[in-house]
């Protein structure tokens, strides 16, 4: 793909998460929520100029960079998400306001290391953008199912109302 295309591909994939993420949604704890990031992460690393060949260094580490803003992104995102349980005893979820805080620090911080890969006169490969949502994804889903399995059964919290 190029990076036209990745960056279509990354923007939808942001509009169809946040869109789901700010209404009530019921967790399924069966659901493969690692789908959608390994097939982003699969189409991103078959990108063979998500490295920079020219600037190799600077390249790689503006990845890395963006890798490990997005791995403490995912995780803020994660714990952002509002949690509780439904009268069935099911796990329900929504986004707050603190969610889009979020995604809007994600997206300034992806703007500034598109910067200062600009500035240095590094190629970013929109590749490198779809890895990061992928990576952000994952993250995310696992926080908000580790959360939602730390979660009191529906009895007790029906109790201790």
């Amino acid at each position: 793909m190029n990076a036209f295309t990745d960056v279509l591909v990354v923007a939808a994939v942001v509009v169809l998460v946040v869109q789901r993420q700010m209404r009530v949604q019921r967790l399924d704890s069966e659901r493969r929520f690692w789908l959608l990031p390994l097939i982003l992460g699969v189409l991103a690393l078959r990108d063979p100029q998500i490295i920079d060949h020219h600037h190799t260094g600077l390249s790689a580490a503006l990845l890395a960079a963006g890798l490990l803003t997005v791995l403490a992104m995912g995780s803020v995102w994660g714990w952002t998400v509002r949690l509780w349980r439904d009268t069935d005893g099911s796990v329900l979820a929504k986004g707050t306001k603190a969610t889009m805080a979020a995604w809007g620090g994600m997206i300034a911080v992806r703007i500034g290391l598109y910067g200062i890969g600009s500035a240095l006169h590094v190629h970013q490969s929109g590749s490198a953008l779809m890895l990061g949502m992928a990576v952000m994804l994952l993250v995310r889903s696992l926080v908000v199912n580790w959360r939602a399995r730390m979660l009191e059964p529906a009895e007790r919290t029906a109790v201790a109302r």
